[in-house]
């Protein structure tokens, strides 16, 4: 019986399994969702595709060589949204506390209904109710703590279940390779490879001291996961709308050069933001206030997205539309809205690996020094010009 039991559920292969119910003549073919350009990356792929070495955030070039006879589709964001929302709608209906982790993932707390319902019993009536009710196939791991459940579904995977019980989650992970362990990227897995380190078992063996050395405060989590320690709790789900920054100048200006800078600076702040909560905009909204105190927005619609080119190129669009006044500014902003959850990946299809590459290094920067820590060259000969914030 779990005093503490966490639930885990995974959509398998979510963007895949929503084009196959869309046209069931897709079903056990290799499938690739991504950029239909020679310069596309992957971003889902079906089994079959996998079985040839296909994996996400692969050149569509180079997946197309080891796959000559996938379909390559360009996806479906809108769609992908409202089969999401069909699970979060099942899951709320029964679910004493869940956690939406992505557009395709989530978390349920169980403590305290082994002793009434079973938990494991309870979880697999859910799984079959979203099965039947919308036509995805989801996996689950339960277990005590986040860490493990997540591990248990990927081993449940595809289209399976998993139960680790209390007191076995050792025994569950020793066994499996490190890679399987949530956080562990390509870099420290060639490290710890260096070292001998493979297996989750000899990984709990080498002491915390060491690890830190190695990779730092890093290397004390990696100690605590590879023997099973998580405390995060399930973070109850709430759905947020928008997201906004604004900037008041301390001298009323007519600096369009300044104000466009300002306003990308305000763009890559916000997809960063996007980007680090799993997120994705489908409206974006600029506004000017005048040095009378008349305000003015615009808006407008666009594919779903968190890429920072992307967003800067509508923001700048916008921006020169809304300012026909020639007057005066004494602030402006961005707003982003129309959120959903999904990897920004999806929105950037036609996107470059050198691009994604950028990105990624960049906010790996911001996560570890802080947002301030990477900027533009250009905005720094602006910042000493921006008053109050908001």
């Amino acid at each position: 019986m779990y005093q503490r039991a966490i639930l885990h559920m995974d959509l398998d292969s979510f963007f895949v399994s929503v084009e196959c119910l869309k046209n069931s003549s897709f079903k056990g073919l290799p499938l690739i969702i991504g950029g239909t350009s020679n310069r596309g990356v992957v971003s889902s792929c079906s089994y079959e595709a996998r079985r040839f070495g296909v994996h996400s955030a692969m050149p569509m070039k180079m997946a197309l060589r080891l796959c000559p006879d996938a379909i390559v589709l360009k996806g479906d964001m809108d769609s992908y949204s409202q089969y999401s929302r069909m699970v979060t709608e099942i899951i709320a209906e029964d679910a004493p506390i869940y956690e939406k982790a992505s557009i395709d993932e989530f978390y349920l707390d169980l403590s305290g209904m082994d002793e009434h319902f079973g938990c494991f019993s309870w979880s697999k009536e859910l799984r079959g109710r979203i099965i039947k009710d919308t036509g995805l196939p989801i996996s689950f791991g339960l277990s005590v703590n986040k860490l493990v459940s997540k591990v248990g579904t990927g081993e449940a995977k595809p289209n399976g279940e998993k139960q680790i019980n209390r007191g076995k989650e050792k025994a569950f992970l020793f066994p499996l390779s490190v890679r399987k362990i949530p956080g562990i990227g390509k870099e420290t897995y060639k490290k710890l490879s260096f070292m001998g380190v493979r297996k989750i078992k000899t990984l709990s063996e080498i002491p915390p001291r060491l690890l830190e050395r190695e990779f730092g405060k890093h290397g004390r989590k990696l100690w605590e996961k590879a023997h099973g320690h998580d405390s995060a709790p399930v973070v109850p789900y709430s759905e947020q709308k928008s997201m906004s920054k604004e900037r008041t100048f301390t001298e009323d200006t007519l600096d369009f050069r300044f104000m466009r800078n300002m306003l990308l600076k305000m763009v890559d702040e916000l997809a960063f933001d996007l980007r680090a909560s799993n997120r994705l905009t489908s409206c974006v909204t600029v506004k000017i206030r005048y040095a009378d105190f008349n305000t003015y927005t615009r808006q407008r619609r666009i594919a779903y997205t968190a890429n920072e080119t992307v967003l800067s190129r509508h923001i700048c669009e916008l921006f020169d539309q809304l300012n026909e006044r020639r007057q005066l500014i004494r602030l402006i902003g961005v707003k982003f809205s129309g959120l959903v959850y999904g990897n920004y990946q999806i929105s950037i299809f036609d996107d470059t690996l050198k691009a994604i590459s950028l990105m990624e290094r960049k906010d790996h920067i911001r996560k570890r020094f802080g947002k301030d820590k990477i900027l533009r060259a250009s905005y720094l000969p602006q910042i000493k010009k921006i008053g109050r914030s908001g």
